[in-house]
Order: C-alpha cells, then structure tokens, then sequence
C-alpha cells in the first residue's frame, strides 16, 4: 500500500477516505479494479441513478488521486527487510564472544639450566619409577602438593615414556630360551628449583620416609639429556631427514 497525504481535491471527499489514504501502484490497472470493487460494495441496494453519479464520481477521483502521484508524492517502494519479513529475528551471534583461534602447539625448545648457588640448589628432577602406573602416578601427586605445601616451586611433572622388559627363561635342559613375562616400567618426574641447601635433608627424608613398596626413587640434577630423554625416539622419520639433507 502506498500512503497518499491528503490534499485539495475539487469532489467532495469526506465519503471516501480509503481511497485518499490507500491507493495500489498506479502503473497498471489495479487502481481501477480497486475502485470498481468499492463501488459493488458502496452501492448494493441503493438508487441506480445514484450508483451512477457514485461511479462517476469515484472515477474522477481515482484520476485525481493518479495526478497527484505522477505529480510529486514520494513513493515508498523499497522494502526494510532483506529477504523476508522475519529477517533478523532470533539473532544470537552478536550476543557471544568470538572464540579465538586456538595457538598451535610449537616445538618444546630447551629452557637454560639453572645451576644453582653455593646456598641454593638449581633444577632437580626427582624421578619416580614402579612397575603399576596407578601407584607411580599417584605417589608423584602426593610429591607435588608436598612441594606446593613446603613452598618449593615445582617447574612441571611429567611422564617419561613406558619402557617394556621382556624376560627369557632358560629350559632346564638345552639351550633355547622361551618368553617367560614382559615387564612395563612407568616413570614420573616432579622438575624442582629453588630447594635450599639446609632444608634438602629435611625434604628428602620426608619424601623416603613415605616412599610406598614397589617405588624406586632418584634425584639428580637436570641436565640437556634429560630434556632429550623425554620424547621418543623416531629412526625411520630421522634416516628419511638424513636422506633429505
């Protein structure tokens, strides 16, 4: 619908309001077949001769109407939605956060070594080893929150990869040796610094006071090989760089 203002106009126009306001695009004849069905319902019932000055009427008030258009009334033909009428309802996306893009894991590059005071120890690492994972795992747990309990910093724990031992048994009789069991060590590493010289007795007593049966534990100081020992070693992947290079 298009909305005309309402301006002078030479017929009496108190009676037909809706076609003042309300007037379909006048490029075609829609205007008419409008003023023709508001003309059957207007004038059922009434006076033909009446109907007929009605009609007349109408007529030169739709050519009015049409005059006024082509003369200067702005037509509102663009429409404010997109694509359809419910266009833009139910939007959330601008309501959430843009995640942002996860950071590729870059390669783990050597950390420079502290190598300590006369007072103070550098970086130790106390290496945990057992042959039942659960037991290696949660003894290096209770070592870590003792460390945060003690106020030693604890650099990171980590895994050492799984080594298997196979054990061969010999026959009573002659030489051939069979598979008799293939034992998993499991290895975890709680990496400190900063442990005083006075106070690593007291902290090393704790820790093999509560050391559980079936658990090996060492502390050394950590050195390059130690970071290298952490990853496995791939020799098809390093003969095929050898070849490249």
């Amino acid at each position: 619908m298009i909305k005309v203002r309402k301006n002078q106009c030479p017929l009496d126009l108190s009676s037909h309001p809706i076609l003042l306001y309300e007037v379909l695009c006048p490029r075609n004849d829609t205007i008419f077949k409008q003023v023709f069905s508001l003309l059957r319902f207007r004038t059922s019932g009434e006076n033909p001769i009446c109907s007929a000055d009605k009609f007349l009427e109408l007529k030169l008030l739709s050519q009015w109407i049409v005059i006024k258009i082509f003369g200067g009334i702005l037509l509102s033909t663009s429409r404010h939605y997109k694509t359809k009428p419910t266009h833009g309802i139910g939007r959330y996306k601008h309501l959430v956060k843009a995640q942002e893009p996860k950071k590729k894991r870059g390669k783990v590059e050597v950390r420079p070594i502290n190598l300590g005071t006369d007072y103070e120890y550098g970086v130790l690492n106390i290496h945990l080893t057992a042959y039942d994972m659960a037991l290696a795992e949660s003894y290096a747990q209770y070592v870590h929150n003792l460390c945060n309990h003690l106020s030693i910093k604890v650099e990171e724990s980590y895994a050492m990869p799984t080594k298997t031992m196979e054990v061969l048994r010999l026959q009573d009789q002659g030489s051939k040796m069979f598979l008799d069991s293939v034992l998993t060590t499991h290895e975890r590493v709680v990496q400190i610094s900063g442990l005083s010289a006075t106070f690593a007795e007291i902290f090393l007593e704790i820790i093999q006071s509560n050391l559980p049966e079936g658990v090996r534990l060492s502390v050394k100081e950590h050195t390059e090989e130690d970071f290298k020992g952490r990853f496995k070693a791939r020799p098809e992947l390093e003969e095929l760089l050898a070849k490249l290079n």
